[in-house]
């Protein structure tokens, strides 16, 4: 009994916690002319978007990613895992209260880079399932992003904005 009791109060792993078979790789950003894939997800208590409202010990989350079929990255800031853990959390752009902030998005493919569109709006939602100690278990989670946004297309000469999907269920490590 005290081993179990110490298990919980220390925040350690346990059968809830973790990623749930959720694939390594399988965030997608897609719209009509590109598809981006990014995986290889890893969180870190960083504090680079605390939340003025965070209860004393949360600490906000910052989730880099890569993306698997070109150069490209992705980074996440989450201003409040503790809620993250327990309900959907609105996406929006790397700004002042957002609940989860699109940092960065960035992929290659056919000789085009991408970058996300901050001019645009970004609609949608982040969950996740077994996220233990606001992310930091070492048993990672697994996240979950349904949502909307523009990236800038650069091909050459050519510039344009392309509106994407952004979604999908992937593996979170902790780092």
């Amino acid at each position: 009994m005290f081993v179990a009791v110490l298990t919980a109060v220390a925040g350690c792993s346990d059968d809830s916690c973790g990623p749930g078979g959720a694939p390594d790789t399988g965030l997608v950003a897609s719209g009509d002319a590109v598809t981006l894939t990014y995986g290889h997800l890893a969180a870190g208590l960083n504090n680079d978007c605390p939340a003025s409202d965070a209860p004393p010990g949360v600490v906000s989350l910052t989730i880099h990613g890569t993306q698997s079929d070109g150069t490209g990255l992705v980074t996440l800031c989450v201003a409040r895992p503790d809620l993250l853990a327990m309900q959907a959390q609105a996406l929006d752009l790397d700004v002042a209260g957002a609940e989860v902030r699109i940092v960065d998005i960035t992929g290659t493919t056919n000789t085009c880079s991408f970058a996300i569109d901050r001019s645009q709006p970004v609609t949608g939602r982040a969950t996740s399932s077994g996220m233990c100690g606001n992310g930091s278990d070492t048993a990672g989670f697994a996240l979950v992003l349904d949502g909307s946004l523009s990236i800038t297309r650069t091909c050459g000469m050519t510039v344009d904005s392309l509106p994407i999907a952004l979604h999908g269920r992937v593996a979170v490590t902790s780092n």
